[in-house]
């Protein structure tokens, strides 16, 4: 095949690869697992500048959209053993309920109530979430560069039928390895929430962002997560996820 041939070949393949759902569709196919697990370490950090540590425990079993997770604080005493799970759907937004031990009830977490705070955190109860690259809409902003990566800058807004806090969300992209660099998360005109991912590693196979920072700008707070030993595809069960495993620890 002569060069002419070759680089007409090549042509649409290069411009499938700019196409910004087809970089974030990317994105969640590079990170699948079949199951995660982590211990993290949540340094919350006031207005003030006052310093709070927090610690929970992580586990996520199922493919990406479609999986469940269940998060419980181990530390300090007054958090220990509330707990999250979250079942996530393809199609839709998440069943989410919450155990608290010291009222002796979980109770489910209305669509409404999503966009607050999930226990002291920076975190909202929808950024738990685990969503499909279906539940949105993109479009490609360009390129910039992040600390001194080349990232793609991708727009995306939550597809009609779907229920969001936020209006719009910005996504810079690495391009040397398909992960996230930050995420602007918008309500209107006005950025609400952004969250970095740092200390990226490969873990397993899996480029893995070992810090999130989750800043709260209206609020002036942040939130740092730090994960200890994450580990992909460990042996976990499916009778682990659900509200009688939730409630009882």
């Amino acid at each position: 095949m002569n060069k002419v041939a070759l680089l007409l070949l090549a042509l649409p393949m290069m411009g499938a690869a700019q196409d910004p759902r087809q970089i974030v569709n990317e994105v969640q196919k590079r990170s699948h697992a079949d199951s995660e697990q982590y211990q993290g370490l949540l340094q919350v950090i006031d207005a003030g500048g006052k310093v709070s540590d927090k610690r929970w425990s992580y586990d996520r079993i199922g493919s990406h959209g479609n999986s469940k997770a269940v998060i419980r604080f181990s530390n300090p005493a007054e958090v220990k053993g509330v707990a999250l799970l979250i079942v996530n759907h393809p199609d839709r937004a998440s069943d989410q309920w919450m155990w608290t031990p010291a009222l002796g009830r979980d109770r489910r977490i209305a669509l409404q109530d999503r966009s607050t705070r999930f226990f002291g955190t920076d975190f909202s109860f929808e950024d738990l979430e685990e969503r499909d690259v279906d539940h949105f809409d993109y479009s490609n902003k360009g390129e910039e560069s992040l600390d001194g990566e080349p990232c793609w800058k991708i727009e995306s807004k939550p597809r009609p039928g779907q229920r969001s806090q936020y209006t719009t969300s910005v996504l810079w992209i690495r391009k040397s390895n398909y992960t996230y660099a930050e995420i602007d998360n918008y309500s209107g005109a006005n950025l609400i929430r952004r969250l970095k991912y740092k200390d990226v590693e490969n873990v397993q196979g899996i480029w893995t962002a070992r810090t999130l920072d989750m800043e709260d700008l209206p609020r002036k707070s942040r939130t740092i997560l730090k994960l200890d030993s994450p580990k992909y595809n460990v042996p976990l069960r499916e009778d682990q996820f659900t509200l009688q495993a939730l409630r009882s620890g």
